[in-house]
C-alpha cells in the first residue's frame, strides 16, 4: 500500500481580481496559510499562469514551481476543464460555452475546437516541463442532449458520437503519451464521459489507450445514485486523480435527480463543503489506500451554502484527518508461532 498525498486545493473556484486571489505568489501563500501543501492549477487563468510560456519553457516552469515552493506548496497538476469541454461541443451549447474560448475564435466552432485541442496539448507539454505525470480535464460532449431517450434515439446516434469523440481525443492522448502524462477525465454530468459505462465506451474506441485515465470525484456519483465505492474497485487501474468534494441527494415528492430547474440551494441534489454532505470519505480513503493510490487528494470547493474561504480552510483539515498512513506490519504478527513447509504439512495432516 501507498500513502495518498495532500491536502491540495483546486484553485479554479478561488482565482479572482481581488487580493490574495489575483496573482500566483499571493494565492499560493494564501493556500499554504489555509493548511494546504499542494495546489491544482486552472491553466486557462492568465492571472495565475502563462500557458504559452509553460508549454515552451522549462525555465519558466521551474520559476513557477519555485514561487510555489517558497510559499510552502507544490504544484500537483494542471487542469484544462474549460478547454477540454471545447474539444467537443454540441451546437445546442455553442453560445453557452463560447465564453470559455479566446475571443479570436468565439462564434467559430471549427476554430474554437482547434484552439481547444491546441490548448490541451500545450497543457500536457507544460505538465511535462513541470515533471507532473497527471492532467485534469473534461471530455466535452456531443451526445449529452440525447441523454434521456425521448423521442427514441435513432439507431447508431450514440455510436457515431463516441466514434467522433474518440477521434478528436486520440491525437491528444498520443501527445500525452509522448509527454509521459496521464489524461484524467473528470467523470461528470454534462460530459459524454459521465459514468463508468460511457467511460468504457470511449476507452474502447481509443484502443484502450494507456493515457485515457480517470479523475475520481464521488460527488458526481452521489447525484447520479451511482455506487461510488464499487466504482473504485472497478476502475482501480485507471484512477489517477482524486477530487475530494462532498454532495447530498435528498429526493422529495416534488423533485429527484433532475431537480426541476431549481437553483443549487433548492435542488434535491447539491454539492456541499467537506463533511456537510453524504459522502463516506472514510470508506473512500480506505479503498484508495488499499488499491495503492498515491496521487493527490485535491479539495474542490463547491457548496451552495457555505462561504468558500471557510470551506477551503475546513477542507484542508478534513483531508489531513482522512489521509491514512499505511501499516507496514500485520496487526496479528504478535501471535505468529512460526513454521516452515514441513510444519505446514503436519498441520494439514499430510505429513
Amino acid at each position: 500500500m501507498k500513502m495518498i498525498k495532500g491536502p491540495a486545493l483546486f484553485l479554479a473556484q478561488f482565482a479572482g481580481d481581488e487580493a490574495p486571489f489575483n496573482s500566483w505568489d499571493a494565492i499560493t501563500k494564501w493556500a499554504a496559510d489555509c493548511g494546504y501543501v499542494g495546489v491544482q492549477v486552472p491553466s486557462w487563468d492568465g492571472r495565475l499562469i502563462d500557458l504559452e510560456k509553460a508549454a515552451s519553457s522549462k525555465d519558466y516552469c521551474d520559476e513557477f514551481k519555485g514561487v510555489a515552493a517558497e510559499n510552502g506548496v507544490e504544484v500537483t497538476e494542471l487542469s484544462t476543464h474549460l478547454q477540454g469541454q471545447l474539444v467537443a461541443v454540441h451546437p445546442a451549447y455553442d453560445t453557452a460555452f463560447d465564453g470559455f474560448a479566446a475571443e479570436a475564435v468565439r462564434g467559430n466552432p471549427k476554430a474554437r475546437q482547434e484552439w481547444a485541442v491546441d490548448q490541451v496539448k500545450k497543457a500536457l507539454s507544460a505538465s511535462k516541463n513541470m515533471g507532473i505525470g497527471a492532467h485534469a480535464t473534461f471530455s466535452g460532449a456531443l451526445a449529452w442532449p440525447y441523454v434521456y431517450p425521448w423521442p427514441q434515439r435513432p439507431a447508431g446516434l450514440i455510436e457515431t458520437a463516441f466514434d467522433e469523440l474518440a477521434a478528436r481525443w486520440k491525437p491528444i492522448l498520443d501527445h500525452a503519451e509522448d509527454c509521459g502524462v496521464d489524461v484524467c477525465y473528470e467523470i461528470h454530468p454534462g460530459e459524454d464521459l459521465h459514468d463508468g459505462v460511457t467511460y468504457e465506451m470511449f476507452l474502447e474506441r481509443t484502443g484502450n489507450h494507456a493515457r485515457a485515465c480517470m479523475l475520481y470525484d464521488p460527488s458526481h456519483y452521489v447525484l447520479q445514485c451511482l455506487d461510488y465505492l464499487d466504482n473504485i474497485d472497478i476502475y482501480a487501474d485507471r484512477i489517477r486523480m482524486f477530487h475530494v468534494k462532498d454532495a447530498e441527494f435528498n429526493p422529495t415528492g416534488r423533485q429527484g435527480v433532475y431537480s426541476g430547474y431549481q437553483s443549487w440551494v433548492d435542488r434535491a441534489g447539491r454539492f456541499r463543503s467537506l463533511g456537510d454532505g453524504q459522502v463516506d470519505f472514510s470508506a473512500i480513503f480506505s479503498k484508495l489506500t488499499a488499491i495503492g493510490f498515491d496521487g493527490w487528494a485535491v479539495v474542490e470547493w463547491e457548496c451552495a451554502i457555505k462561504h468558500p474561504e471557510d470551506g477551503a480552510r475546513e477542507g484542508a483539515a478534513f483531508v489531513r484527518d482522512h489521509i491514512i498512513r499505511p501499516t507496514e506490519v500485520a496487526f496479528d504478527d504478535f501471535a505468529d508461532g512460526g513454521t516452515d513447509e514441513a510444519g505446514n504439512r503436519k498441520m494439514l495432516g499430510i505429513g
